[in-house]
Parts: C-alpha cells; structure tokens; sequence
C-alpha cells in the first residue's frame, strides 16, 4: 500500500514574482472510527472489543485533561503530544499578558514506530 498524492501548482507568498512551482498534496484513501480501531486492537489480543474501546476512550479523557494542565503526554514508542501557544508580542516582559496569546494547538511528536514507518513509506501518484 503507498500513500496517494496529487499535485498543484503555488506561488512563493513571500515573493510572488518568482515563479510558480509544483508540489506534493497527501490525499486520504478513507478514515477509521475509535470503535473500529477498538475492534481492530481486540483482534490482535485477548481483551474484548467493548473493553478496548473503553480504554481508547478513557486515554482520550486522560490526554485531553493532561495537556489541559501543561503535562507532556508521552505514549512509550506511540510518541508525545503537547500544547503548543502562538501569541502576539509585548514591547516588555511586564507588559505580557494573556490575552496576548492569539490560539494554541497540539503538539505531536511521533515515537520511532511511526517515524520509521514515516521513513519507509512508498508513494503513489493519482
């Protein structure tokens, strides 16, 4: 199986006098629910479907509360997820606040499972 692709043609924000240039688009094939994934981890183990989806769905809780308190959330090999803040700057330290920070986001950062899987992927041209 190879990861889909397409193309398209963009210009450079920065300089838009420079010519345009083609690049690589990812393009899914489908996605995958909780309760499949559950069904799927089941199967390659002794514990029931019902009770692999309850565990999935707490690790969501867990996770969501974690990074809610500023925690790394590290997943052994899986990789860590972390927040990650984008403000608006102040002219001195004091003068921060925070209501400066305009949005955040999550941090993943993939375990040496994914990377490699990342490193060895084959690509295919739709």
């Amino acid at each position: 199986m190879a990861v889909k692709y397409t193309v398209s043609e963009r210009g450079n924000p920065l300089n838009p006098t420079q010519p345009k240039k083609w690049y690589a688009n990812a393009k899914s094939t489908g996605d995958t629910t909780l309760r499949a994934l559950g069904k799927e981890i089941a199967a390659r183990s002794t514990i029931a479907p019902a009770d692999t989806q309850a565990v999935l769905v707490a690790l969501t809780e867990v996770l969501v509360e974690h990074l809610a308190n500023g925690k790394i959330v590290r997943l052994g090999d899986f990789g860590a997820f972390q927040v990650s803040v984008s403000s608006t700057g102040a002219e001195t330290k004091e003068k921060f606040n925070s209501s400066l920070i305009k949005s955040s986001k999550v941090i993943f950062r993939p375990g040496i499972d994914i990377r490699e899987m990342l490193n060895n992927l084959k690509y295919e041209k739709i």
